[in-house]
């Protein structure tokens, strides 16, 4: 059988083989253009029953070769009999079948999908007719859910027959498609009918055969049986077929191999426009060499990009562009795909929160904590997916923005400014200077951003990602430290216990200080107490002694464990979708959920072993995190009147900077390569961060853009592919599930995570810190740089055959990647210095 690639009985009779490309012997193509223009030929035949069909395609020969009466009543009866078909069998079947098989006996049998060969109705086993009604075991065949919706069969019979002295051949094509009752192996309508038989003495059948199903499922071929009008319009379809034959020598290979199905085939147009040579595609799916040409490095060079002329134009055409899928933007969002995003992102925006929040509250004297970055994430990743352009984004503070408050709060101290007043007005300026860039279209500058700025802006935010994730792993060993002197044999010596002697002895010098008689009744306590908890000991003003005090044995190494054991188990069960184990059902939903299984079985590993490791902590209470601050930031009274003036000038800073973050990530979640279908919003976008500058300013919360890293996971975890594809073919993918809700869901569920303080408390720290780590590697492995990296340290006879390496000389690829590298490297020691504000800029 055929669906795309070729699966055969195997031998035993009991299962059809792995699919895989057909091998053709040359000559049975030769054959089958002969019989093709011998034989006889029937084009938009109308009949219903395949028994119709049998008898119009007899009495439809040509004289010379018309059959006689007898034997045509014999032809008729031998193609009438119920073809035998190898059903594809559950698990469950087997097992059964394999129970009861010692008392049934064995039967032997040759299942086939065509009547036996050389074989005649007097000499086989007595079998019923074809049935002009699909049977039961049609109906439940599951190899159903393999074929595409709206497909039709094609029958191939072949076979020899003793009491035929010449072949008859007959190539049939339906006015319509019509069910033919149990002839298929699943119910489908059918469409075309070849039919081969022949005296023994010519063996070239089943090859014949083959060459005509291999060709009915060439796409090109396809085309021209449908449209024939005429015989000779069939052998130029076979002709065509020949141009694009590639042959083997028959010595340099073994013509019982089985050539397994590529990863990605041609498409019909591209073999009718390119050398056959030049026609795979390669590479991790970033770009074509094709595709390259044909942008000219551009590849963001749609309408959404071209200059109005007029104010807010391009505004305008956003707002009509995605006016239209606004509802869709929530209907496309119901499947179980979106709650496994909505979990992942969740936890992966909660985790950034934390630790930037942790970070302005260091840099900024806790004028903005966790609780403000947990409100302020909440609050505009909220606003910009109910009304931005590209809702797929999820916004988040960075790294720049980070800088610039560090700076910006130090500067306030040195000059006894209000930070949070002075930030104010800079936040409005950057806001108004963003409504001036939505209004003169400057978003159209995005259209000349080119792969190399953006596989550069890529690779550092997720180097940096994967950076943190080590980084905070590592001062683990600070705060949990491993006792490296410690030796097995000096156990007896190891100990640890609270001294309070020191805080004694200070009540006695106070005492003595302030002349009081010493007090009879009042003696020294012991040195040491027993039965103090380290927390106890502490508050009483005592201090640990003893070698033991700052070893904990077990967290730092387990919190390791739990770091790559995540990492490891989500890029394992994300790759569980191309395995060969389970049903593809299992295997999809299981690489859809491979983050939250990753973290539940991480958390239950946990749980059972009790250790203490450091957890998710979450604020839970609603309060600023510095109580001198409130929840409104007043524009006039502690700083002077001439500082909203002097505001503009970083203001000017800020905004560049919030422009190349938040459209380079835009660029990059655009590309064309994700198949997006209701278009960007630069502008609108653009937009939408301006007016959150004005309410973050206000309410004293950070302020946000686009994050690169976690929006890039936001799409892979909301990729869409083919539900059904042909035995031997990879799932296609169709593009990203494009819609508002999961973001929505996600920034709603941070804004309650103060009162899921309770639950989250569970999560260990380290498993958070290992899916850092592997949405920064996600992240890097997507773009071609790696790819090119990778080149660098293969010999030329190993690197793979990727299409941009049969178009450009090796060394010129060599020394782009290395300049791509040297800047790449310039970039990570800005971003390491003060100076780290200006970044987007030199990206």
């Amino acid at each position: 059988r055929w669906i795309k690639f070729e699966e055969k009985v195997e031998d035993g009779g009991e299962r059809w083989s792995t699919p895989h490309v057909p091998a053709l012997p040359l000559h049975s193509l030769f054959q089958l253009r002969m019989c093709l223009q011998k034989g006889t030929m029937l084009l938009d035949l109308d009949a219903t029953t395949f028994k119709e069909i049998i008898e119009k395609a007899l009495s439809g020969q040509p004289e010379e070769a018309e059959l006689q009466p007898a034997l045509r009543e014999r032809l008729t009866a031998l193609l009438l009999l119920q073809p035998q078909h190898q059903p594809t069998k559950s698990l469950l079947q087997l097992l059964a079948e394999l129970g009861l098989s010692p008392c049934r006996g064995r039967k032997p049998s040759s299942p086939t999908r065509h009547p036996p060969a050389a074989s005649s109705p007097g000499q086989s086993e007595p079998r019923n007719q074809i049935s002009e009604t699909p049977l039961k075991e049609q109906l439940r065949n599951r190899f159903k859910k393999k074929v595409l919706p709206g497909a039709e069969a094609a029958h191939v019979a072949v076979g020899e027959v003793e009491f035929l002295e010449k072949p008859f051949a007959a190539f049939i094509r339906l006015r319509r498609g019509v069910s033919l009752g149990s002839l298929a192996e699943v119910s489908l309508p059918s469409r075309f009918l070849f039919i081969l038989l022949g005296p023994p003495k010519v063996k070239a059948y089943h090859e014949v055969g083959r060459a005509m199903a291999t060709l009915l499922t060439d796409e090109l071929f396809q085309r021209v049986a449908w449209q024939a009008k005429h015989r000779e319009d069939l052998i130029a379809g076979i002709e065509a077929f020949l141009d694009e034959l590639i042959v083997l020598p028959p010595g340099k290979w073994d013509p019982n191999t089985r050539i397994p199905p590529p990863r990605c085939l041609p498409s019909p147009r591209r073999r009718t426009a390119v050398d056959p040579l030049d026609q795979q595609p390669h590479g991790n799916g970033d770009m074509t060499a094709a595709g390259d040409r044909a942008s000219a490095g551009h590849p963001h060079s749609g309408e959404e990009l071209e200059r109005t002329g007029r104010l807010f134009g391009g505004l305008l055409r956003d707002i009509r562009r995605k006016a239209p899928w606004y509802g869709s933007d929530f209907s496309d969002a119901l499947h179980p795909q979106c709650l496994s995003a909505v979990l992942y992102i969740y936890l992966a925006t909660v985790t950034n929160a934390i630790t930037f929040g942790g970070m302005l509250g260091d840099a900024t004297a806790n004028m903005q904590g966790v609780l403000e970055s947990f409100l302020g994430t909440a609050f505009a990743g909220f606003f910009f997916c109910l009304f931005s352009g590209q809702p797929l984004t999820i916004l988040s503070s960075t790294g720049p923005v980070l800088v610039f408050e560090r700076l910006l709060f130090s500067f306030s101290q040195d000059h006894s400014l209000d930070y949070l007043e002075f930030r104010l007005w800079i936040g409005l300026w950057v806001a108004f200077f963003g409504v001036v860039l939505v209004a003169t279209e400057a978003s159209h500058l995005v259209r000349y951003f080119t792969r190399f700025t953006e596989e550069g802006f890529c690779a550092l935010i997720s180097l940096i990602f994967i950076y943190d994730s080590l980084k905070k792993m590592l001062s683990l060993a600070d705060a949990f430290p491993i006792n490296w002197q410690y030796r097995l044999d000096n156990v007896t010596s190891y100990s640890c216990t609270c001294n309070l002697r020191r805080l004694f002895n200070l009540i006695l010098t106070c005492l003595t200080t302030l002349h009081h008689p010493p007090l009879p009744s009042i003696q020294s306590p012991p040195a040491t107490l027993a039965g103090l908890s380290r927390t106890q000991c502490l508050d009483r003003g005592g201090h640990l002694l003893g070698t033991s005090c700052q070893y904990v044995p077990d967290v730092t190494l387990i919190s390791f464990l739990f770091f790559g054991g995540t990492f490891l188990l989500c890029t394992a069960l994300k790759r569980f979708k191309s395995s060969r184990y389970f049903p593809v059902g299992v295997r999809k939903l299981v690489s859809d959920f491979a983050v939250i299984l990753a973290i539940l079985a991480s958390c239950a590993v946990d749980a059972v072993l009790g250790l203490e490791t450091p957890k998710l902590l979450v604020p839970s209470e609603l309060q600023p995190t510095n109580p001198a601050r409130g929840w409104i930031v007043f524009p006039f009274g502690a700083n002077p009147w001439w500082v909203c003036l002097v505001s503009a000038v970083p203001a000017v800073l800020v905004t560049i900077l919030i422009f190349m973050d938040q459209q380079i990530t835009a660029v990059i979640l655009n590309r064309r390569e994700y198949k997006l279908q209701k278009g960007a919003g630069f502008h609108l976008d653009l937009l939408c961060v301006s007016l959150l500058m004005v309410v973050t300013s206000v309410t004293g919360l950070p302020w946000y853009v686009s994050a690169t890293v976690i929006s890039l996971a936001h799409m892979e975890s909301l990729r869409k592919e083919s539900a059904t594809s042909a035995p031997g073919e990879h799932p296609e993918f169709l593009g990203i599930r494009e819609q508002r809700l999961t973001g929505l869901a996600v920034f709603i569920l941070m804004g309650v995570s103060v009162f899921m303080a309770p639950v989250l408390k569970h999560i260990p720290m380290p498993v958070l810190y290992g899916v850092f780590l592997h949405m920064g590697v996600t992240a890097l492995n997507s773009i071609q740089l790696m790819d090119r990296v990778r080149l660098l340290l293969m010999p030329a006879k190993h690197q793979p055959d990727l299409a941009y390496l049969r178009h450009v000389p090796l060394r010129r690829v060599h020394l782009f990647t290395v300049i791509q590298l040297l800047c790449l490297a310039l970039l990570w020691v800005l971003k390491s210095t003060t100076a780290a504000i200006i970044f987007p800029v030199m990206v």
